[in-house]
């Protein structure tokens, strides 16, 4: 079974990360760089480069509604190329998910499972119902075969009776016939 969210909340916190932010969003595996500025004296002062982090409302559709999140472009770039915010979470290895981006994942999952499950149900319940009809259709069919059988049956023995009481001079039918309703 896949990880619940308190579960995930205290491995990433036993796990020491140089950049606890990017456990706070989508950041697609980008993380605080280091370096130096180097002017033209050759004098080496450190710096550090921080991800291009966006703020984005993501509509979702296993969700049904949008999902506000920290991302970087290239986490953005990505999630066009998977075509949308659900596939990029289920496809994306979980090393450049993040906290958020499995908490994200477990959310689509569920919603995903549920639907099929929903789907599945329906789909039984729809096959019942046609395997009732056409139960009902050859229960009809059957019943019509019979109805067919018995008129037939009845019209011979009124043909038998015809000819044997022209041959014997007995023209009078003692039996009626049955409806045909």
């Amino acid at each position: 079974m896949f990880p619940s969210i308190p579960v995930l909340a205290s491995a990433v916190a036993k796990i020491s990360t140089p950049f606890r932010r990017s456990q706070l969003g989508l950041f697609h595996g980008k993380i605080k760089q280091y370096g130096n500025n180097v002017p033209h004296s050759k004098h080496k002062t450190r710096r550090t480069w921080l991800p291009n982090v966006q703020s984005k409302r993501l509509k979702s559709d296993a969700l049904g509604h949008e999902v506000k999140v920290k991302l970087t472009t290239r986490a953005l770039k990505t999630i066009k190329k998977h075509g949308g915010v659900d596939n990029y979470l289920l496809r994306t290895k979980p090393e450049l998910l993040g906290l958020e981006g499995m908490r994200l994942r477990i959310l689509v999952r569920e919603k995903l499972d549920i639907k099929r499950v929903e789907d599945e149900a329906a789909a039984a319940a729809q096959a019942e119902q046609e395997a009732k009809m056409e139960l009902e259709k050859e229960m009809k069919e059957a019943k019509r075969r019979r109805k067919a059988r018995v008129v037939h049956a009845w019209k011979l023995r009124e043909a038998r009776q015809t000819i044997t009481g022209g041959i014997f001079g007995s023209t009078a039918s003692s039996t009626a016939q049955p409806t045909a309703s």
